[in-house]
Formats: structure tokens, C-alpha cells, sequence
């Protein structure tokens, strides 16, 4: 047993009135000790419920992100210098709605865009449809890649995939904590905001609660991050939806700028596409990648609209959108795909 960590334990731990926060480098250790398994399993699975009961600090985050950068997956920079669009959506995955984020990955990439994503297999207590899944069914096998050629990926072709179980195991190690204690723990959160690229970039988080929103936009704030998004899309990832109006906080720099869009003010229908298995997602790609219409690719053409626009491709969504529609009709997006496969 650590003696260390159990201090830790009973501060975050001691009930409503009397649990404190952990400051910065407090957090940082904790996490470390869990992440190397200093901590006892006992130890872990505490804290992780309790830490989850009285709810995280943007102080805490900012720790337990220093964390993750120390000991995570590290993407060195591209040759180009071009600033790459880190997609933070949660790890646990889809259960309800078709996720687009792959896709929009691969027609931003067409599009010149660099892009790196990361997540990890099924995760608890959710256990939705995650990318990897997608990917292989695509014919993309990048589960076994080396962290080498995922920047090779990201600087030959402009997309990369940051895969947990390969390249962050320590990470790993602690995933079965979430199916044994049966909640999210605040590490959800840390993944939403966590990136391993070493270079010029634009982090975006997706997100579901108004505080996880402000955790975030405060801890990115401790880390000298000047310029991200925040995403209030499908089931907490970064896909727009169209069904509603999406929330969304744009800061560079010192600007904060707030957004509500509405897909029906650009044309398209409040209709979001039901999830499928892998298979069925991926068919639901190549059918929007050859231009098919389908509500499917409608919700690719907003998302990569939107994304367009926020990189700075564009001024008006407006000629974002019809620039992914061209992007698409015109066949390019289908050969990055090719390219991707190799």
C-alpha cells in the first residue's frame, strides 16, 4: 500500500463537507501512482468513485493532464509546420448515433488538413461502437502501428490515430477499473482533452455538461493552450448534430467566442443517422465518399462544413459546406481513402 497515495485518498475522499481538492502537482502525482501502479488496485478503484462523487477541479484536470503528458503516446511535429486538428471525442463510444467523425477525418485530410484522433477498444461502462472499429472495417489496420508511423501517417498523409492499448498501456492498465467500480471516472474527461501531438495544433473536446465545458476551458487555460474548441456534439463527441442546435466555444488567445448552430439554417433536415455495427458505419462512409445521397451524408457535409470553417479554410460556413461537397463529388476525398489504405 502507498502511504502517499492514502493521503490523497482521504483528502478527496472524507464526504461533503469535509473532502478537499488536490492542487496541481497533488493530482499529478496521484495520477502518475495509478498510472504506474503504485497505488494498490484498492487504492485506484477508491479514489476513482470518490474522485468521480465530489467531482474534479479545472486544478485537478490541469494535473492529471501533466500527467498524461509525461508519461503518454508523444506524436512529434509534422515537417510542414501546418497546425493539426486534434479530435478529443470520449473513448467509450457510440451507442445511439452514427458517428462521423472518421469520415469527416478523411475529407478534412483531402482537403489539406492534418488530423490526428486517438481512443481505444470497447471501453466501460458504455461499451459503444469505438473508432478502431471503424477503421478496421474501412481496411484500415491501425491497431498495430508503432507511434513512428502514426506520425508518418499524420505527415504523408494528414490523418493519424493515436490507439490506446498500443501506444499509451499505461493508460490501458487502468480501464478495468471503470467496468468494476460501474461509472465514469474523471479520466473521461481527461481523455476528451488530452493530446499527443507535439506540434502547432487546435484541440477540440467534445462534451455533454455545461461545468465539463468550463473544467476544461479553465484547465487548458493552466496549460498555456490558447487555442481550442469545445464541442457539445452527439453523445459528448465532437459530431455535430443536426437534430439540434450545437453549442459550441471557439478561444484563440485571449477571444472567447460562443456559437448555437442550427443545421436547418444551412439547409439541411433535423435528422441524425442511427448507429449500425462497424460494418454498417463503414458502408454508410463509402457510400458518402462516392457522393450518394443519403441523411448520412448530410451529416458529413455539416460537420466537415463546420470544420472547414473553424481550421480557417473559409470565412462563410456557407462556402465551407459546398467545399466539402466539391471535395467529394469531385472523387478526392475516395483516393485519400485509397491512399490511406496503402
Amino acid at each position: 500500500m502507498s502511504k502517499e497515495f492514502r493521503e490523497f485518498l482521504r483528502k478527496v475522499g472524507s464526504g461533503t463537507h469535509t473532502s478537499k481538492s488536490l492542487t496541481r502537482q497533488e493530482a499529478e502525482t496521484a495520477t502518475t501512482m495509478m498510472l504506474q501502479g503504485v497505488a494498490t488496485p484498492a487504492q485506484i478503484g477508491a479514489f476513482m468513485i470518490a474522485h468521480r462523487i465530489k467531482r474534479p477541479t479545472s486544478e485537478e484536470l490541469a494535473g492529471m493532464l501533466d500527467a498524461y503528458k509525461l508519461l503518454g503516446a508523444k506524436v512529434d511535429a509534422i515537417a510542414s509546420g501546418k497546425k493539426v486538428l486534434v479530435l478529443g471525442s470520449p473513448y467509450d463510444g457510440r451507442s445511439k448515433t452514427a458517428p462521423v467523425s472518421p469520415v469527416t477525418a478523411i475529407v478534412l485530410a483531402a482537403a489539406g488538413i492534418p488530423v490526428l484522433m486517438h481512443g481505444g477498444d470497447r471501453m466501460p461502462t458504455k461499451e459503444g461502437l469505438p473508432f478502431m472499429e471503424i477503421w478496421q472495417a474501412l481496411g484500415l489496420n491501425w491497431q498495430d502501428l508503432s507511434i513512428e508511423q502514426v506520425q508518418q501517417n499524420l505527415e504523408t498523409h494528414l490523418l493519424g490515430f493515436v490507439y490506446l492499448p498500443k501506444h499509451f498501456p499505461l493508460a490501458q492498465s487502468i480501464v478495468p477499473y471503470r467496468d468494476q467500480i460501474g461509472k465514469r471516472p474523471p479520466f473521461a474527461t481527461l481523455e476528451l482533452m488530452w493530446s499527443p501531438y507535439q506540434g502547432k495544433q487546435m484541440i477540440v473536446s467534445g462534451f455533454v455538461h455545461p461545468p465539463t465545458e468550463t473544467n476544461i476551458r479553465e484547465a487548458f487555460a493552466l496549460h498555456d493552450i490558447a487555442e481550442f474548441a469545445t464541442v457539445k456534439g452527439w453523445e459528448g463527441s465532437v459530431d455535430l448534430a443536426r437534430s439540434r442546435t450545437a453549442i459550441i466555444g471557439i478561444t484563440r488567445g485571449d477571444r472567447f467566442e460562443r456559437l448555437t448552430l442550427s443545421a436547418r439554417n444551412y439547409g439541411f433536415t433535423p435528422e441524425d443517422p442511427a448507429i449500425g455495427d462497424a460494418s454498417e458505419i463503414a458502408a454508410k462512409i463509402l457510400s458518402a465518399l462516392k457522393a450518394e445521397p443519403s441523411e448520412y451524408l448530410n451529416s458529413v457535409l455539416w460537420n466537415c462544413g463546420f470544420y472547414l470553417w473553424l481550421y480557417g479554410l473559409h470565412s462563410e460556413i456557407e462556402e465551407a459546406i459546398a467545399h466539402a461537397r466539391e471535395i467529394i463529388s469531385s472523387g478526392t476525398a475516395w483516393q485519400k481513402l485509397e491512399y490511406l489504405r496503402g
